[in-house]
Formats: structure tokens, C-alpha cells, sequence
């Protein structure tokens, strides 16, 4: 991890405008900042007010647990830190053009499609089993769209780790934290920490992807997003629950299902019926495994294959017509049909070349 001259950081922000600030938080502010070699990176530093105090520990406490990371694609890349003139930590992370998946839902006038959805469901759950992996595991405490960044190439990744902790820790930020409507109600006491809470936490973001409707919204009844949600999905009224500007394509609806289901057991009062990360992603990812079900008859499966084979009948070596090699279906095959042109074992094997084919069509 490389240690940052100050200088180098005001340069290259300059000098920490308020014109490249990114994003703001409750322990100071994200710029856009270009190194030397034209490298685009994110700076967090904390506002003056907190500098002036000296109370740095959230910085520190998420240099200290990125560092101890080997670098992972569903989590945010540390590159270096530095001080600021009052000794305290500055982070600098890698760039995310794309800003917060909460910015992507709640100010984006262009949706989201259903497949980035998943693919962006998937992907945070990849960061924060990572996370419960590390021995010992870690909490994040905070997981929510504002702290789920987008990179140019539509990727998500999980940041912000400043209330992040590890289990049976003693920190001083080992005190009940999170952000209200993501935060685990029975969450009350530091002997209730565990990973069962980013479980929580992610199935409420799982609702707010699938519903972009906020996770607290006092103009509607009822105000949380889980209370709203989970009765509906309780009833199989899952339709009501989802993004009403997006058709959901058919080929989509078991998988968003199956996404509900598992938000619903992720906000389970009872801790014990909450899934793991691991078990998560292995439902999420079984669920879009299959091929998308298209509505073909069998009369249509066999005109396709007929159509296959019969441009296979023959063999040309690019010469002239009368050079032409004929070596139809009939010359090899015992079982063939004259009236069609196809045999029977042709046919066979041209029915699992169609399945091989829809079996391509999963979604990425």
C-alpha cells in the first residue's frame, strides 16, 4: 500500500475543491482526484470540523481493515493513504465513475434492466461473503445502496468500511451501528454482533434493488420498505412489489421470484432462518443457471432442425456444379426418411443440438 505525499493529493485536487467533491458522508467527503501519471483515483478525507477534533477513528478503522484485504473484484480497491495536517488518515480508493447504486436508483432517469439487477445482487453478495470468510470474520455494519459503488464497467462493489469490525473484537467501535431502515432491529447490544446482520442488511437492499422504492419513505404506508414488501411477498403478491417503470421479461420473472423469496428470509426476525452469504449466492446464481423457457412447439423445434440438416445434404468443394460431391442423409444412414430427407438418428442428434443451443441463452 503506497503512502501519499499530502501535496501530491491537493494537487491533485486541487487543492481538495469543493468543485471535486463526489460524495459526502457523515465523517467527511469523497473527491475526484488525478495522480501524476493521469491516474483518476477517490480521495476521502474528513471535513474540518472532524480534523480539528482529531476524531479520525472511523478512517482509520477502514485502512486498517482494507489493508489486511488481497484484492477482491466485489470489494473497493485501497491504493494509499496519507496525513493530513493534523495527523489525521486520508484514504485513497480507486475511481467508481458510475457513483452509488443509490444514485442509480433514486436519481437515475434511466432504470436499471432487470439482468443488471441480479448481476449487481450477485456481486454484492461475492464482497460481503468475503468478508465473513476472513478469519476471523468481519462485519460490515453498514451495507446499503449509498455504500455500493459502480465502476465504468458496470460492476459493483462494495465500500465505505469505516464501522466495519471484526468478530469478538474489543474496539471501541464495538458498540450497535448501521443506518436506519438498513440496520437489524434486534441489533441492541455488542454481544448481538454477528454476520447475520449484513444478512439483514442486504436483503433490505435486495428490496430497495427490486422495488426502487426507499428504504424509509414517510409519504408512504407503511414508511419501511420491509414492512411494506414482506407481507406481499408473504401472500405471493410479488408482482406488486417490483419496479413498475421495467417490464419484466418472462424469462426473468422465476429468478426475480426467487430473489424476493430470498430477501423475505434475509429480514427474518428470527436469526436463525436468515441464510448464509454463501448460501445466497449459490440460490441466486442456480435460479438464472437455466435456459430462458421460450414458447416453442415441437412442430417448431422440428422445422428448425429440418432446416439445419437439409442445408447439410450436400458437400460442395467450391468448383464448378458438375463437380459437386452429393453425400446426402440416405448414402450413410439406414433409418432414413424419403419423404422428408431426414433420419430418425440425424434427427436425435439435431434435438440436442437445439438444447445445446438454448442452453447458450442464460443470462450473463
Amino acid at each position: 500500500m503506497k503512502e501519499f505525499d499530502l501535496q501530491e493529493l491537493e494537487v491533485a485536487t486541487d487543492s481538495f475543491s469543493p468543485s471535486r467533491i463526489v460524495g459526502k458522508g457523515s465523517h467527511g467527503s469523497v473527491y475526484r482526484g488525478i495522480l501524476k501519471d493521469g491516474k483518476y483515483v477517490a480521495i476521502k478525507k474528513q471535513s474540518l470540523g472532524l480534523q480539528k477534533l482529531r476524531d479520525n477513528r472511523k478512517l482509520e478503522n477502514e485502512a486498517r481493515i482494507l489493508s489486511s484485504f488481497h484484492p477482491h473484484p466485489c470489494l473497493i480497491n485501497l491504493i494509499g493513504t496519507s496525513r493530513d495536517p493534523f495527523g489525521n488518515r486520508i484514504l485513497v480508493t480507486e475511481y467508481m465513475p458510475n457513483g452509488t447504486l443509490h444514485e442509480i436508483l433514486h436519481l437515475s432517469a434511466t432504470p436499471l434492466t432487470w439482468p443488471k439487477r441480479v448481476e449487481f445482487a450477485i456481486h454484492i453478495a461475492k464482497g460481503v461473503r468475503f468478508i465473513h470468510e476472513s478469519d476471523p470474520s468481519i462485519v460490515h455494519r453498514d451495507i446499503k445502496s449509498a455504500n455500493v459503488l459502480v465502476d465504468k464497467n458496470w460492476n459493483a462493489k462494495l465500500a465505505d468500511f469505516g464501522l466495519a469490525i471484526r468478530l469478538n473484537s474489543e474496539d471501541e467501535l464495538n458498540l450497535p451501528a448501521g443506518t436506519i431502515g438498513y440496520l437489524d432491529p434486534s441489533y441492541t447490544a455488542p454481544s448481538k454482533l454477528s454476520t447475520k446482520i449484513d444478512v439483514f442488511s442486504y436483503g433490505v437492499l435486495l428490496l430497495e434493488l427490486i422495488s426502487n422504492r426507499k428504504v424509509i419513505d414517510v409519504l408512504q404506508s407503511p414508511a419501511s420498505i420491509v414492512e411494506w414488501a414482506l407481507p406481499l411477498i408473504e401472500k405471493g403478491r410479488m408482482m406488486e412489489v417490483l419496479d413498475k417503470r421495467v417490464h419484466l421479461p418472462r424469462y426473468m420473472g422465476s429468478t426475480i421470484k426467487q430473489l424476493l423469496r430470498m430477501a423475505a428470509r434475509c429480514v427474518s426476525s428470527t436469526e436463525s432462518l436468515r441464510p448464509s452469504m454463501g448460501e445466497i449466492i449459490a440460490n441466486l446464481e442456480s435460479s438464472i443457471a437455466g435456459p430462458i423457457r421460450l414458447p416453442l412447439s415441437m412442430n417448431f423445434i422440428r422445422d428448425i432442425i429440418l432446416k439445419i440438416l437439409r442445408r447439410k445434404r450436400f458437400k460442395f468443394d467450391g468448383m464448378k456444379r458438375n463437380k459437386m460431391t452429393p453425400t446426402t442423409i440416405s448414402d450413410t444412414c439406414a433409418d432414413h426418411d424419403t419423404r422428408s430427407g431426414v433420419c430418425s438418428k440425424k434427427m436425435s442428434k439435431g434435438t440436442l443440438l437445439v438444447r445445446e443451443i438454448l442452453a447458450d441463452f442464460t443470462l450473463k
